[in-house]
């Protein structure tokens, strides 16, 4: 390891992988400590230095895409840049701030042997530091600030996911000592996913499907769930209701884990957003990625494709606003579209038009069904 990687960062125990470690209450509150200390260090010194936080950097630039040895998953990962948090600095001051206020709440939330979500976590430093923290933005960029100083996850911090994810179809969940949820049975809002990743680590998983479905809409899940799509063809069907929280990409990837064999396939609108939600799914993102490797899954995307644009009338297309293209170049410029990805999205592009799943519906509310269940047969999925 060269020297002035060491120097670079507080906690470098896995340089090679950059990765951000499960730690236990104490383990974290260990490193807040530590970081503590090294900061009153460098103040107090005869010679003090200028006050700057080292963080691995949460850039394209300091990213790539990691292939699994031994499976077909690939997940984004980061490199060994560091970008720093600097008090002198006048765009970064407040930002450095930031860090300490909030490794101050995780510290106490920790020691309460507590987990607050990352909303909780804004209205407490809106109430305590209202100077610093305006936005719910500030606070989710200065989460993934810690994770990053500290390489260790946002669950370890006491920081619970938000979820807003779903599922339902032929599975049976049990939580240890608790009675057994049949989601094949359930209404069609199906099983709410708990924000507490120790709990879902804990989930035990029984299901004789053939696939597992992701659904972009909570609509169209709703749709497919109250049209028992899953005693048609057996799945298990899975929502986050637009873009994956990390709840939900856990728990498939759980399943993933526990079900190898079953197709993970992807229905998602025709639009760069779409696509960017199947990649989250896929590969994780740059933004967290210290922990994408744990929630990545070889996703395949069904649909919506280019395809089957023959299958929706013309004035159903919606032409790209300037935030689709915005998403485009992003996607194009990553390094995580694969040929036929990239070759999908530079058709919508060039057409300069989109297309979302409702558009099917021109055929009846029943033919969605029947479109994925054609799909499926014919194995039709990238």
């Amino acid at each position: 390891m060269e020297p002035d990687l060491v120097k670079s960062s507080l906690f470098y125990a896995d340089q090679r992988l950059c990765s951000a470690e499960i730690l236990s209450p104490s383990e974290v509150r260990a490193r807040i400590e530590v970081a503590v200390l090294n900061f009153l260090k460098i103040l107090t010194s005869p010679t003090p230095a200028v006050a700057t936080l080292p963080l691995v950097s949460r850039t394209s630039d300091n990213s790539g895409l990691r292939h699994g040895l031994l499976s077909d998953v690939s997940s984004v990962f980061l490199s060994h840049s560091i970008c720093t948090r600097s008090l002198t600095r006048a765009n970064d001051a407040k930002a450095f701030i930031r860090v300490w206020k909030v490794m101050e709440i995780c510290f106490q939330v920790l020691h309460q042997g507590k987990l607050v979500t990352q909303r909780e976590l804004f209205y407490k430093l809106l109430s305590d530091s209202p100077e610093f923290f305006t936005s719910q933005r500030q606070v989710n960029i200065t989460v993934q600030d810690v994770v990053a100083l500290l390489r260790c996850t946002r669950q370890s911090l006491g920081i619970m996911a938000s979820s807003r994810g779903a599922i339902i179809g032929r599975l049976l969940l049990q939580e240890p000592g608790e009675e057994i949820i049949d989601c094949s049975v359930l209404g069609q809002a199906g099983h709410v996913i708990s924000g507490d990743l120790n709990l879902l680590s804990k989930l035990v998983f029984h299901s004789d499907a053939r696939y597992i479905i992701i659904v972009e809409k909570d609509a169209i899940f709703q749709r497919l769930a109250e049209d028992r799509l899953f005693n048609q063809i057996p799945c298990i069907l899975i929502t986050a209701k637009g873009y994956p929280d990390i709840a939900t990409r856990f728990i498939l990837h759980r399943l993933n884990q526990n079900f190898p064999d079953l197709p993970v396939l992807a229905l998602v609108d025709w639009n760069p957003a779409g696509l960017a939600i199947l990649c989250t799914y896929k590969f994780g993102s740059i933004t967290m990625g210290l922990e994408s490797y744990r929630y990545a899954c070889n996703v395949k995307w069904l649909g919506l494709r280019g395809d089957d644009l023959q299958l929706v009338p013309q004035h159903s297309l919606v032409q790209l606003k300037p935030r689709d293209l915005q998403i485009a170049r992003s996607l194009m410029s990553s390094k995580l579209l694969q040929e036929t990805y990239a070759a999908e999205l530079t058709i919508m592009v060039e057409i300069g038009h989109k297309v979302e799943i409702e558009a099917l519906y021109c055929h009846g509310f029943d033919f969605l069904g029947k479109y994925i269940a054609g799909k499926i047969v014919q194995a039709d999925y990238i």
